[in-house]
Parts: C-alpha cells; structure tokens; sequence
C-alpha cells in the first residue's frame, strides 16, 4: 500500500526533471500574463476622459465614442477577452480546441467595429459575418469527435455509416429545400 503513492510522487518529479527551462519561462510568461490582465483592464483609467488626447505616438481625435477614455474602455473591452482565448487555443490539449476560432473571430470584428468610428450599429449583423468560420468549424468538429468515437468504441463501421447514424433530420442535400 505504501509503494503505490511513493510511485506517484517519484513520476511526479520524473515529470518536473523533464520539463526544460524553456518551457517554464515561457509559462511563466503567459501566467503572469493571465495574471495581470485584471490590471491591464484597469489601463483606460489612466486616459483623459476628452475628446482628444495627444500623446508622443500622435494625437488621436474620437469621433462615434466623443470621449477617448470609452473609446479605450471599449477597446480593451474586447480586446483583453481575445487575447486570453489566443492563450487559450495555443496552450489547449483537448480535442475540441478548433472551436476557439469562433469567439476569437468574433473577438476580432468586433474590434474592428470598435475601431471603425463611422458604424453606427457596430455588432447589428455580426453573425453574418461569423457564419463563414461556423461552417468550416463547426463541421470539421463534429467529424473528429465521430473518428474519436469510431476509435473508442472499436466499431467496424464506416466513417459514412458513423456519420449517417449521428445524422439528425434530412438525410440529403435536397432534403433541405
């Protein structure tokens, strides 16, 4: 009985021995990183709340906001959120990752419409813009999640016939119309 946890524990720091130093630096980073973002938020309290805020980069003139530090709350609004699922896709080992892709894409325009000053309604038909990345991920998603399933389960079927059987609804394309 006593072996068993001395094993655990000696796998646990063969485990700590293989890591390199790279790989801690760069984790530490992105801990850190993660850390901070709350902070990094904070960012746009220290902009002036006035139309126009001249700084050595140049001077910048809100237009849509009429107030620079919105402008700046809005921005990091969004774009803190995308840089924390950019860490995520990159250091995610499930299966699913790829479904990232979509809040990131839509992260994204929704950035661009924060920096596009002359929309009016910024996020009216977003997801007409998101259905491109949907058609491609969601699908692609569903298909490795059945060869999963087809591998776990030793069945002998087909991938047709796996995906015929988690088919719902229409069995062809002319079903649709």
């Amino acid at each position: 009985m006593d072996k068993q946890p001395h094993k655990l524990i000696k796998r646990k720091s063969e485990y700590l021995v293989n890591v390199s130093k790279k790989e801690i630096i760069i984790g530490s980073i992105i801990a850190t990183f993660i850390a901070i973002t709350p902070y990094l938020f904070t960012l746009w309290e220290g902009v002036p709340s006035q139309k126009t805020w001249d700084t050595f980069f140049g001077t910048y003139t809100s237009g849509y906001y009429n107030d620079v530090q919105v402008f700046v709350w809005t921005l990091l609004g969004k774009l803190i959120p995308l840089l924390l699922l950019i860490i995520w896709i990159f250091t995610c080992r499930h299966w699913w990752y790829h479904v990232l892709l979509v809040p990131i894409a839509m992260y994204i325009y929704q950035i661009i419409t924060v920096l596009n000053d002359d929309i009016r309604f910024a996020e009216e038909n977003q997801i007409l813009y998101l259905l491109p990345v949907m058609a491609i991920i969601i699908p692609s998603i569903y298909l490795i999640r059945a060869k999963m399933f087809d591998k776990l389960t030793d069945a002998d079927k087909t991938f047709e016939e796996l995906e015929e059987e988690f088919k719902i609804g229409p069995r062809s394309f002319r079903d649709y119309f």
